[in-house]
Order: structure tokens, then C-alpha cells, then sequence
């Protein structure tokens, strides 16, 4: 048990200086200090220290790469604390749209089977995903390749209420695809 504590610890540890560098481990000479009422000053690196330990704060490196670095005074385990929430939050907020895809096989498809995969298509672009129309020529139906132009149209004004071209209908080899995209609700 104590082999697992160890290597969690560790783990951790190397995560939080992945992050920040912070109090000892900060190795420049000197540094700009950001002070927790807002004053900015350049000092050594052992009287910003001294100073942090005097309000018992940390030493956060900001930037290290500025010239000089820049390093302020604060409460390290609050400022990951609120960061950690912010990522949370930001990733809540995130909208994943997905990629629906409708088959068509063959272009002799009847009206009433087309307004079936057409309701399945509205209702797709109304959840505010992405419309993948695929229509699959069977045999000789290769030569014919405008009744497949003419049943792409179809399917897009049948759903132009919901969703825009985002991609017009393309033959890639035995496949028509054309992509409909959600039209924004502002």
C-alpha cells in the first residue's frame, strides 16, 4: 500500500510543476514580483521569496519566459483551485456536434421512403447536428449518375426549413455525398 501512496504522490507532484514553477524550485536570479495589493517591483529572488513566506504565500512564476520572469505572490492551492474550475466550465459549455448519416441505396426510391429519411434529417439538424447524405449506385445505375444529383436536391428542399448545403453532392466512386449543416438559431 505504501508503494501505491508513494508513486500517487509523485504523480501529483510532477503535475503541479508541469504547471507552475513555484516557491523554491523558481531558479532565476532575479525576478518581477507582482505583489497581492498589485505593485510590481524587480527583485532577487531571495528577498521575493522572504517576502512571500512573510505574508504566508507562495512565489507563483507567471511567466518565465519574459526578461525578467514574472512572478507574483498568492495563494497557490486557491489560484489551481479556480483554474481547475474554469477548465471545468469551459468544457461544460463546449458544444460537440456530431456527424449523422443518412443512406440512400439506389436512386429508385419512392417519394413517401424519401420524406421518411427527410424527417429523420430534420430532426437531426434540429438537435443541431451535422447531415451526412449518402446515396449508393447498385449495377448500371453508374450511368445515370444526374438521377442521383436529382435526388440530392430533393432531399436538400425537402430540408432547407432546418438545415443549409454545407457540401454539395459529390460522386466519390459508387457513393453521392452531400452534407447539411444546421442553420444557426440566432
Amino acid at each position: 500500500m505504501c508503494s501505491r501512496l508513494c508513486y500517487y504522490f509523485r504523480r501529483c507532484f510532477t503535475i503541479a510543476i508541469k504547471e507552475c514553477i513555484i516557491n523554491n524550485d523558481i531558479k532565476f536570479k532575479e525576478v518581477r514580483v507582482i505583489d497581492t495589493d498589485g505593485s510590481t517591483s524587480i527583485v532577487p529572488i531571495a528577498k521575493a521569496l522572504e517576502a512571500a513566506n512573510a505574508k504566508d504565500l507562495d512565489l507563483v512564476c507567471m511567466s518565465p519566459n519574459a526578461e525578467p520572469p514574472v512572478c507574483k505572490i498568492m495563494d497557490y492551492g486557491k489560484y489551481h483551485f479556480e483554474q481547475m474550475k474554469r477548465e471545468k466550465e469551459a468544457k461544460k459549455n463546449q458544444k460537440v456536434i456530431e456527424i449523422k448519416e443518412i443512406r440512400i441505396v439506389g436512386t429508385g426510391i419512392d417519394d413517401h421512403d424519401i420524406d421518411t429519411k427527410c424527417n429523420h434529417a430534420n430532426r437531426f439538424l434540429k438537435s443541431g447536428n451535422k447531415v451526412k447524405v449518402t446515396v449508393r449506385f447498385r449495377g448500371r445505375e453508374m450511368g445515370h449518375p444526374e438521377l442521383g444529383k436529382e435526388l440530392m436536391q430533393k432531399i436538400a428542399v425537402r430540408c432547407d426549413e432546418f438545415g443549409t448545403i454545407e457540401k454539395e453532392a459529390k460522386l466519390e466512386g459508387r457513393n453521392m455525398i452531400m452534407f447539411l449543416a444546421p442553420k444557426s438559431s440566432k
